[in-house]
């Protein structure tokens, strides 16, 4: 699928009347390019990875109309010609609150092929059933905090010029985490909060530059892929590293969390999906 959608032209930040019956139209597509083009990228990827989105409040109805409930996880290729705006994917899954469908596998069908279309891209869907809730863990982003540094910050907008590597020195291989991200959306101005780590291996990164940085998203206004993207762009032009990962795990809005992830390079693993202590 191609679109032409603009942020602006999407539900968020208008008065919606919720609809309960199932209704894919509700999702709004957005094209990935045009940030894309903003920060740079053109042509070939120099990323790979995944958009993570858990959705907490999903529910239908069975064939005897008795409620059912799960949460979602919906896993989406970054090279994807789409995002969908998220206060669209909310009204779309409230949609199949008063749906009577045959069973759980009749939902994830029907998810996959709406997202999938969507996206522009194949999506992956797995439902964890109430039987299973046990099993959705906890768990923290491995790294060095860079929260514990005491530095002054005397600007709130993204500076890639304060990222910083010493060439001079043997390479490293080392993985940060912050939790001071904070972003707003780019159509409301509501704030985003999250996670970020960066796993890198190359010249040194310098610790304080870094931190300043991230912080200078606090007052930026781009939805969370962007964002996750800026910051992939803004560290490979300035430190140069050879392997460079950027995850970020952003605070639920709506019943719904989204977790971007792009890399460089690969360990055969997908990013883990613990859900953190403010998701």
């Amino acid at each position: 699928m191609t679109t032409t959608n603009q942020p602006e032209a999407s539900p968020l930040g208008k008065p919606t009347a919720y609809q309960s019956e199932y209704d894919p139209s509700l999702l709004f597509p957005i094209a990935r390019e045009q940030k894309r083009q903003e920060i740079g990228i053109a042509g070939t990827l120099p990323f790979f990875g995944m958009d993570i989105w858990n959705a907490y409040e999903l529910s239908w109805l069975n064939l005897r109309g008795k409620p059912q409930v799960a949460v979602a996880t919906v896993s989406v290729p970054a090279d994807s010609p789409n995002i969908i705006e998220s206060k669209s994917f909310k009204l779309y899954l409230n949609s199949f609150n008063q749906t009577r469908l045959a069973s759980p596998e009749a939902v994830a069908d029907l998810l996959r092929t709406d997202l999938s279309n969507g996206f522009g891209a194949p999506v992956q869907v797995k439902l964890t059933l109430p039987d299973a809730f046990s099993t959705l863990e906890m768990g923290e982003l491995e790294g060095l905090l860079l929260d514990r540094l005491d530095i002054e910050v005397a600007a709130y907008t993204p500076d890639a010029g304060l990222l910083k590597a010493n060439h001079e020195e043997a390479m490293v291989e080392e993985s940060f985490v912050s939790h001071l991200l904070k972003s707003n959306c780019l159509v409301t101005g509501q704030p985003d909060w999250g996670s970020v780590q960066i796993r890198y291996a190359g010249a040194q990164i310098d610790q304080e530059g870094l931190l300043q940085y991230l912080i200078g998203f606090r007052n930026h206004n781009e939805f969370h892929e962007q964002c996750v993207e800026r910051i992939f762009m803004d560290i490979m032009r300035q430190c140069r590293p050879q392997k460079l990962s950027v995850y970020a795990r952003y605070t639920r809005r709506g019943g719904l969390d989204i977790n971007p992830w792009r890399t460089n390079f690969t360990t055969g693993q997908r990013p883990s999906n613990l859900r953190n202590a403010r998701q």
